[in-house]
């Protein structure tokens, strides 16, 4: 029997890590590492300096793949993103059979927490045959945004909103809430709204040696937003933020 550990791992600071993610790390029989290209290179190392920390046990082989990259061409997104599970669910399996002979425990180091925005467990249920999965939460990267701005994130009483930029842009600010969560936001969506009574805490790199945040009105922070977050593209070859938006009536 494969069992399949899916360990949240926070948001790029080791220090995150649970004591219960420590041991599944250490149980697994095999840890698989993703990589994503020369440009993504510090989330793979971010993985092996985490394994080279917390591993005690000489027995945990490590196994690094290339992560299949998403047809962002493809014009139905859903089919797009279905494809691309498949090829993803299809390295994990070849990986896995190279280093384990159709049983043990095999572990996969995931950015934040299994459960938000992340399609670990999607793909998990495409293996063949199905491993009993196992999920460790992590920290997940709207806790470490809050926690760098000292921030609260639901008003007393009120409720707030997950969604994505893509989301954002296309609908506009969502009904019923005045609190908005905004990942996986590759476009800046916010430049889309009316920011007047709007304001903003954004953060890129959380959790790492490189973390940036910046709050304020939307109106006078957002376009200093788009600069910096330019610029640090540039600089890493890859950002990964988020933000929180809130509405003053």
């Amino acid at each position: 029997m494969l069992t399949l550990f899916l360990i949240g791992i926070g948001c790029g600071d080791p220090e995150q890590l649970t004591r219960a993610a420590i041991q599944a790390i250490n149980a697994a029989d095999l840890v698989l590492i993703p990589r994503k290209g020369t440009a993504k290179s510090d989330l793979a190392d971010l993985r092996r300096t985490i394994c080279a920390d917390v591993l005690t046990s000489d027995k945990t082989a490590i196994a690094e793949f290339d992560l299949p990259m998403r047809d962002a061409g493809e014009a139905d997104y859903r089919k797009g993103v279905d494809d691309w599970h498949d090829a993803v669910a299809a390295a994990w399996s070849q990986t896995i059979a190279r280093h384990l002979a159709g049983e043990g425990k095999v572990a996969l180091l995931i950015w934040g927490d299994p459960s938000l925005y992340d399609s670990s467990l999607r793909i998990a249920r495409r293996l063949d045959p199905l491993p009993d999965i196992e999920v460790v939460p992590g920290i997940t990267s709207i806790q470490a945004l809050c926690a760098a701005h000292a921030l609260p994130l639901n008003d007393i009483g009120e409720p707030f909103l997950v969604t994505t930029g893509r989301r954002l842009r296309e609908g506009g600010w969502p009904q019923g809430v005045d609190t908005v969560v905004v990942m996986l936001d590759g476009d800046t969506a916010f430049q889309s709204l009316d920011p007047e009574g709007l304001q903003i805490w954004w953060g890129a790199y959380l959790g790492m040696p490189d973390q940036i945040i910046m709050s304020g009105a939307l109106a006078e922070v957002g376009p200093r937003i788009v600069a910096l977050r330019q610029e640090a593209r540039e600089r890493h070859g890859w950002i990964m933020d988020s933000y929180i938006l809130k509405r003053r009536r």
